[in-house]
């Protein structure tokens, strides 16, 4: 049986950092073969891993909204992939 660790204030990037790779099917052992500073999400899965990802540090380090959002802005800013362009968004 697969046990998953309880996300704890010590484990809590790095829970996070899995979650946004699985988005795309990606695990941690990937990004240490691959390069992944090209992968990409589209807006679609960012709006998912900001949701799980506010909830979660709201959860773990009992912050409010806002301070969770700004976490969060700052592990984006550090950790977080590229959000690829749509088509009607890409100039020519």
């Amino acid at each position: 049986m697969n046990r998953q660790a309880k996300i704890n204030r010590k484990n809590v990037a790095n829970h996070l950092l899995k979650y946004q790779f699985s988005l795309i099917d990606k695990s941690l052992d990937d990004a240490f073969t691959d390069d992944w500073e090209q992968w990409t999400i589209t807006q679609e899965q960012y709006d998912e891993f900001e949701r799980y990802a506010i909830a979660t540090l709201k959860k773990v380090f009992k912050f409010n909204t806002n301070k969770a959002k700004a976490t969060f802005g700052w592990f984006y800013n550090h950790f977080g992939l590229t959000i690829k362009e749509t088509d009607n968004e890409q100039t020519n």
